[in-house]
Parts: structure tokens; C-alpha cells; sequence
């Protein structure tokens, strides 16, 4: 057995599109800039980043999915290109959303259908499916069309159809989208007991807390690169020596915000959605107390509750990116 369940070295995804009709240009975009990344067995593993990072492509080239451009993959010791079915037998992907379910059939005939596909053998599927079903709460449910579930149960039901085959390796691609905060929870739990038992995870998510939480090691992705690579708490040193301060606000213009950025200490100002609240939060420099000059800068809008706290996970995740997203990324143009 391979010492490591993924592998992967200067890994590269381009997409290439033609515009224009009289005058057509092709445009090359990199998708994915040269990934080096290795995920040892029973790991459970967490890869970060804005929406247009990579890290999607980069899932779907580890689980075969598209073809890289460039560099290698391996999962547990095959090569995803050269080795597509030996790869496709080792994994399972389970991916957030709606997609990839029959509405008209229930949630046992989904499962018996998948099973077929994975090459589950008959005498074992019986059990298999009841065993999957009560793991995701769902055997109450099972000759339910599912058509008539929830998101969250749609959602749990994409994990058990991940798992029919027990797959050494498991790509979530953010799971927990639209599942609400039981089946969160619920969710979670089912994730740390696959990797208690072995199963190696590779987890995509937009909650820090749940990285967080589960992740023994988390890779930051933006610009098609790994940008920083440790454990939650090696990661939140990036925001070491600074302090935060939160705002509750309402109303607050872009041309404040801009102002806000530009005090003295401030590294960082972003705003937030909770619940029916705008939240502004201020990275700043620990030697800085700009509560003060942030609160005159927000002179008309409603306040609410100003609370300084220390720097989390969520806090080193917007001061990576943040700082990647400085270098401008250029995309490859040729007419």
C-alpha cells in the first residue's frame, strides 16, 4: 500500500477559449498554477479558497474528472491519468447542491442504483443501504421519493451514495452547503467517524469552523497555488501580532469601507452577513487601538454591539487570500 493516499506534484489545469467572430482571439486561463500536495492514509485533510481558486479543478483532476495539463497525480499509489479505473474503484465524491440524484425514485431505489454503477455485489447491497441509511439518519425515510426532501436530507443521502462502495479515499466538495445547523452538526460527525475508521478525507468547505473542527492539516489555495499549508493552529499564525475588531453596522457605504482600510495599523476590513446584521471586521496591528478612528469613520450609521477579540482561523484564512488576491493574476492571451 502506497505511504500516502494522495499525491500530487506540480499539478496544472488551463482552460483555453476562443472569442470574437471577424477578429477571434484565443485566451489561455490557468486554472490551476503547479500544486504539490500529499495526503496521508486516514488523513482528513482540508482545502480552503475563494470561489475561482482551484481548488475544485483540482479535486476533479485527483478524482479523475479532467485531465490535468501538466504534472502528476496518484491516489493511493495509481496514476490518475494512466490508471483511471483502478483510481475510480479506491473513491468516492460526494459534491454539494441538488445534482446527481433521481427525483422520482426513493432514497433506497437511488442507492440500489448507485450500488449497481459501483459493482457493489447483489448479496451485499441489502445490508450495505440499511447500513448507510441509519447513518445518515435517513432509514426513516428511505421509500420516500426524493423529490419531497429537504436539502440537508438530499444532502445526506449524497453521502451515503459516496460510500456504498467503502472507499479508501473521500472527496467532499462542500457538503454542507444548504444543510441547516442540525444537519451541520449531524454532517460532521459522520465525517470524523469515517476518518476514525480509516477512510482518508478530502474536504473542500467556505465554514472555517468546520475546517477547523475536523481538519487535522488544512491547504489554503488561491490563485491556482498553495498559498500556506499547516495544522488550524499553524495556519492561524498568519494572523499572529494583530488584533480584531468587530462592528455590528447597518448600512455601511463602500466609500467608508475604503477609509476604514486606509487607517493607521488596519490590515484588513472586510463586511460580514449574520442573521440581518452587517458585521465589519478590523484586522489591525497589535500596537494600534483603532476603535476609535473606526467608529468616527462610520459617523450616520447605525451601530450595534463593538466587541476586540483574538484572531481565529477565519481571521488567517481573509489575510492569505487577501494578500494573494494584491498580486493581480495575469491571464495568457494570444491571438
Amino acid at each position: 500500500m502506497s505511504e500516502h493516499a494522495i499525491e500530487a506534484v506540480g499539478l496544472r489545469r488551463t482552460y483555453r477559449s476562443r472569442t470574437g467572430w471577424l477578429r477571434p482571439q484565443r485566451r489561455e486561463v490557468e486554472a490551476v498554477r503547479g500544486v504539490d500536495l500529499t495526503v496521508g492514509n486516514g488523513e482528513l485533510f482540508g482545502l480552503l479558497g475563494p470561489n475561482g481558486a482551484g481548488k475544485t479543478t483540482t479535486i476533479k483532476m485527483l478524482n479523475t474528472l479532467l485531465v490535468p495539463s501538466g504534472g502528476s497525480a496518484r491516489i493511493c499509489g495509481y496514476d490518475v491519468v494512466t490508471r483511471t479505473r483502478e483510481v475510480r474503484r479506491r473513491i468516492g465524491y460526494v459534491f454539494g447542491g441538488d445534482r446527481g440524484l433521481y427525483d422520482r425514485l426513493s432514497a433506497r431505489d437511488n442507492l440500489r442504483y448507485f450500488a449497481e454503477l459501483y459493482g457493489v455485489p447483489g448479496r451485499e447491497q441489502r445490508r450495505r443501504i440499511g447500513e448507510l441509511l441509519e447513518l445518515v439518519r435517513l432509514d426513516g425515510r428511505d421509500d420516500d421519493r426524493v423529490e419531497g426532501y429537504s436539502r440537508g436530507m438530499r444532502q445526506r443521502l449524497h453521502i451515503a451514495r459516496g460510500l456504498l462502495h467503502r472507499p479508501r479515499v473521500l472527496f467532499l466538495d462542500e457538503p454542507s452547503i444548504g444543510v441547516d445547523p442540525v444537519a451541520a452538526r449531524e454532517l460532521r460527525q459522520t465525517v470524523a467517524d469515517l476518518a476514525a475508521t480509516g477512510t482518508t478525507v478530502l474536504l473542500t468547505t467556505h465554514y472555517m469552523a468546520e475546517a477547523d473542527e475536523l481538519c487535522g492539516r488544512i491547504a489554503v489555495i488561491a490563485n491556482g497555488r498553495i498559498q500556506a499549508l499547516g495544522t488550524p493552529a499553524e495556519l492561524r499564525r498568519h494572523a499572529d501580532g494583530r488584533r480584531v475588531l468587530e462592528v455590528e453596522a447597518y448600512g455601511v457605504t463602500d466609500r467608508q469601507l475604503a477609509a476604514i482600510r486606509t487607517l493607521p495599523g488596519v490590515r484588513e476590513a472586510s463586511m460580514d452577513v449574520v442573521g440581518a446584521a452587517q458585521v465589519l471586521g478590523v484586522q489591525s496591528d497589535a500596537g494600534y487601538d483603532v476603535q476609535a478612528d473606526v467608529l468616527r469613520a462610520l459617523d450616520g450609521v447605525r451601530l450595534g454591539r463593538v466587541t476586540a477579540r483574538q484572531p481565529t482561523l477565519e481571521d488567517a484564512y481573509v489575510a492569505i487570500v487577501n494578500r494573494v488576491a494584491e498580486e493581480r493574476p495575469i491571464e495568457a492571451v494570444a491571438a
